[in-house]
């Protein structure tokens, strides 16, 4: 690899982290919202994106539920 190919390819490993770190914030807020939702409390029409939302969330790696987690500072049980 030449300077500038890896050069182009840092560029894009920082953009991406950038990124997993933005979306473990997204993960890490959805999970604290799931975890302080009364699901009877729940409009109809929302409960299947809930449980949708729910279900993705319990699919995820510990590790990475963590990560989302405590990109939000929120207690992990």
């Amino acid at each position: 690899m030449n300077k500038q190919e890896v050069e182009l390819l840092s560029k894009e490993i920082e953009m991406l982290m950038a990124e997993r770190a933005r979306l473990l914030r997204v993960v890490g807020a959805a999970a604290v919202l799931v975890a302080n939702t009364d699901a009877s409390a729940l409009p109809a029409g929302a409960v299947g994106a809930a449980e949708m939302l729910s279900e993705t969330l319990n699919a995820l790696p510990e590790e990475t539920l963590r990560d989302a987690l405590e990109s939000v500072q929120a207690e992990v049980e």
